[in-house]
């Protein structure tokens, strides 16, 4: 009898490839969308680290009560000051709308609408940098080298998230990189096709020394046999 590809079995969403987000601290976000003429402090209450998340988490209470879980910069501390809109100053943690970021600034967590709490620049190490801006809209340069036009109205975060250099550590053994991935459930590691069982998978033979199924699935295959090419135009060297 055969078995669903792991592919298939992970996007079931069944609990043995769910992600552990019962262990998470929490979600990650501005401070809700409010009076955008109005700036508002608040005090890093705390520092924290989240097997979620690859950098750093800090806790903010804001005056109005509002306690929110963002991402730290390098060089902040527990009892620290941080601010949040138009008047805030231009310093690692405080937050403000790209339209008063000025041009050349590093920053993090950034929206890609206005009050989506953050979509870009969110993992350990990486910032975006202010390139451009006009009346309404801005141009960041992202770690990817690419360039993105947003609403100026959208928010971010100034400085450089903490956590850098996490992965020039080597991990040294394939058991640490297996916690690595189990902390956050994701899948390790990665086995060719042909070298897995033939109930697991169509390439699956038992011998992943010897490479002689063709890899293109027909038109009509069924969900646990379409893998390979899927329909290539050609295949082979161009003559």
């Amino acid at each position: 009898m055969g078995k669903n590809l792991i592919q298939q079995a992970r996007g079931r969403g069944g609990p043995t490839y769910r992600s552990p987000s019962f262990r998470f601290a929490g979600e990650i976000s501005h401070h809700p969308f409010t009076n955008p003429t109005e700036t508002i402090t608040g005090t890093i209450a705390e520092l924290l680290k989240c097997p979620g998340h690859s950098a750093p988490l800090m806790r903010v209470l804001y005056a109005d009560g509002i306690c929110t879980l963002q991402s730290a910069p390098e060089g902040v501390r527990v009892g620290e000051q941080v601010a949040i809109g138009p008047g805030a100053d231009i310093k690692p943690g405080n937050t403000l709308t790209l339209s008063y970021i000025p041009e050349g600034t590093l920053i993090y967590n950034i929206e890609n609408q206005p009050g989506d709490g953050g979509r870009f620049c969110r993992a350990g190490g990486t910032f975006a940098r202010v390139i451009s801006r006009t009346d309404k809209n801005v141009t960041i340069l992202l770690p990817s080298k690419k360039q993105k036009i947003l609403l100026a109205n959208c928010r971010a975060t100034v400085g450089i998230i903490a956590g850098a250099g996490r992965e020039e550590k080597p991990l040294l053994r394939a058991g640490s990189a297996y916690w690595k991935h189990r902390a956050k459930n994701k899948l390790y590691p990665r086995i060719a096709g042909n070298a897995q069982n033939a109930v697991d998978h169509p390439f699956g033979k038992g011998r992943s020394h010897k490479k002689g199924r063709p890899t293109i699935a027909p038109a009509n295959a069924p969900p646990g046999a379409n893998v390979g090419k899927l329909r290539p135009r050609r295949t082979g060297f161009k003559r």
